[in-house]
């Protein structure tokens, strides 16, 4: 099972006409130029035409070369506006209004950043209430390609308002809407995200170090895989249908309970349908299985557990649909049924599967599928009756695996408009054995190279630590998402960069938490020290040093504004600290809070070497914050107490 990956449409852009007076995508209504940077306004007219561009009482006129490309560079203008920005010559013009000058943030990363205001917490109430004019959001069109490209494959702005606020990015929605509550500049959102991204699509391939025949050799070995894979799932299945056969004029005809199961399969309901020979199968099945109820159980109506399913599903029970649930991977379903969906003897349940990548199908312990009536639950079958509907022939969504080839579209297009700085949320992707260690060369190289891309090597870059996720586990152990949060932090010794750290607000069974606005707020926080200079506690306590002595670690902290303090608890008591002797084993330690430190001892290491805090997928009860409230940042220590190095 991975990362849900939204399915797309790659769309042609073609070059206009020789004739046509033409600008960039990223030029629009509603746009935010960068404040206090020189700006570049760039398109296409008939070779030597000349072009004016004009806003605000600046005027700037360029001249086409030979392949009709021109731009043209304003001067440095203040935050403020609306202002209409004109662009005139070849014997036309083009108006566009409503055009804001302020601070610009591009806002990348995988699903968390793509994750929309429509889909976070309290999404109702946060729409109704979106009426800032000075918040604007441009959503760069998911697209790749295999050289840098200067164009992108459309787009526009738009204003944060009812009508359009809930498609936003709602990391990067809840950061502007904070920082406008202490700055009066407005603020656009270049949104250039891709759900399941790892970080080397984001990269260029000098970056990479990739010349043309390696990037030529890639992308090759990249279309074999899904040749194969297209093959193999033909010789399953035969001529690969063109549309969900369970579909017919728009009635779910393979959730009939009469239906003949002649021909279908069967598959174990308890493992993803990739680990029982199906690898590489994105797009639709179904399933089917049945539970027998008397005619009490029938008339008081059941819960009923399908246990987890990637990535939708929709269900039914007796051709009656009683749920669904979208692009929740890693999600339980569990659903109401009425009594009137029900029958005394066998009730048939269908399940309409969509997966758009990586893992599919039903899976998760058997337990959780069931049939609870009266408080009581009893199992359903662990095998399942199954057949494909559709297959995604379409691997276009597959790109964000390939390296530098979302660099090439989503990125470098917009190296020609100043941007305040960046906002990052990625890393699930790349939190897999070996992978989440590389990751702190990867980040960092990254990191400079946008900087340097951009003109500016001290732009500021501000991320999100992965949140905790997963289920809880009761003794130390590795992980590779404490791993990828080690790589993270690590990237804050390059200067102006700030970390969100989100290990109090994930959510143990959805790798999409719906939190959005503590994340918005606490990357504000660190926006307001990084990138504009204010004086306040924007961190929570990092890791500084420590120390052994008696038996027993006292750890300093970097971060600790008003004070260490144990979140809910009086006694200053902290939870999810670990020590190791030479031997390396680690154990779970008592901790708490002494003055501007914290001492962790346990009785099973009489004499520690190293220590641990937050060191797991889903440290939960982790409650060490400083006086602000905002939590401290997992880390592990080496022997010697300081560095970067491993602890083991």
């Amino acid at each position: 099972m991975r990362r849900v990956v939204t399915l797309i449409v790659l769309v042609a852009v073609a070059q206009p006409a020789a004739a046509e007076l033409a600008v960039s995508n990223l030029f629009s209504n509603h746009m935010v130029l960068q404040r206090d940077a020189v700006v570049s306004v760039w398109g296409t007219a008939s070779p030597a035409a000349a072009v004016t561009v004009a806003i605000a009482g600046h005027s700037v006129t360029a001249t086409a070369d030979a392949d009709g490309r021109w731009r043209a560079v304003l001067p440095a203008m203040a935050a403020g506006g609306p202002h209409s920005l004109t662009v005139a010559g070849d014997g036309s013009q083009l108006s566009f209004a409503n055009v804001l000058v302020g601070d610009v943030w591009v806002c990348s990363g995988q699903s968390n950043m793509e994750w929309t205001v429509a889909d976070s917490q309290n999404a109702v109430e946060e729409i109704a209430s979106a009426t800032d004019p000075g918040i604007r959001h441009f959503k760069v069109p998911k697209s790749w390609a295999a050289s840098p490209s200067d164009e992108l494959a459309g787009g526009a702005w738009e204003t944060a308002d009812p009508e359009h606020v809930g498609a936003f990015t709602a990391v990067g929605y809840f950061f502007a809407r904070e920082l406008r509550r202490h700055r009066d500049v407005p603020i656009g959102l270049l949104n250039t995200s891709w759900g399941g991204s790892r970080i080397e699509p984001w990269m260029s391939a000098e970056a990479l170090g990739l010349d043309a025949v390696t990037m030529a050799g890639l992308l090759d070995a990249e279309a074999e895989a899904e040749r194969a894979t297209l093959a193999s799932i033909r010789a399953k299945v035969g001529e690969l249908p063109a549309s969900d056969g369970g579909i017919v004029d728009g009635r779910p005809v393979w959730a009939a309970p009469e239906l003949d199961e002649e021909g279908w399969l069967e598959l174990d309901a308890t493992r993803l349908w990739e680990e029982q020979g199906w690898d590489g199968m994105d797009g639709i099945a179904w399933y089917r299985s049945s539970f027998e109820l008397t005619p009490d159980e029938a008339k008081a109506g059941i819960r009923l557990g399908l246990g987890t399913i990637d990535d939708c599903d929709s269900s039914w029970v007796n051709g009656v649909e009683v749920g669904r649930t979208d692009w929740a991977w890693n999600r339980a379903r569990v659903y109401d049924v009425p009594a009137a969906a029900l029958r005394p003897g066998r009730n048939v349940v269908a399940i309409r599967v969509e997966d758009g990548g990586g893992g599919g199908g039903l899976y998760g312990g058997a337990d959780s599928r069931f049939v609870e009536v009266g408080g009581a639950r009893r199992p359903l079958p662990e095998r399942w009756r199954f057949r494909i509907g559709w297959v995604n022939v379409s691997t276009e969504y597959r790109k964000n695996q390939v390296r530098t080839v979302l660099y090439n579209k989503m990125i470098h297009p917009l190296l020609s408009f100043p941007v305040a700085g960046f906002l990052w949320y990625q890393g699930e992707s790349n939190a897999n054995p070996g992978d989440a260690f590389e990751y702190r060369k990867l980040f960092a190289t990254m990191i400079r190279q946008w900087r340097a891309d951009w003109g500016r090597g001290d732009l500021p870059f501000l991320w999100v630590q992965l949140a905790n996720f997963r289920a809880p586990i009761s003794e130390p152990g590795d992980s590779d998402w404490a791993m990828l949060r080690e790589s993270q932090s690590a990237a804050l010794a390059l200067p102006r960069t700030g970390q969100a750290v989100a290990i109090d607000i994930g959510d143990a069974a959805d790798i999409h938490p719906r939190n959005k606005q503590e994340v918005g707020r606490r990357l504000a926080l660190a926006a307001r020290k990084v990138a504009y200079g204010e004086e306040l506690v924007y961190s929570g306590p990092t890791y500084r040093s420590h120390e052994v002595k008696d038996g027993r670690v006292f750890v300093t902290f970097d971060h600790v504004g008003g004070g260490l303090a144990a979140r809910g608890r009086s006694d200053g008591k902290l939870a999810e600290f670990a020590i190791a002797g030479a031997d390396g084993r680690f154990v779970r330690a008592e901790a708490k809070v002494e003055g501007d430190r914290v001492v962790v001892w346990s009785e099973q290491v009489a004499e520690p070497v190293a220590v641990r805090y937050a060191w797991a997928d889903n440290p939960e009860g982790a409650n060490l914050v400083n006086a602000e409230g905002l939590p401290a940042s997992p880390f592990r220590s080496t022997p010697a107490g300081r560095g970067a190095r491993a602890d083991h």
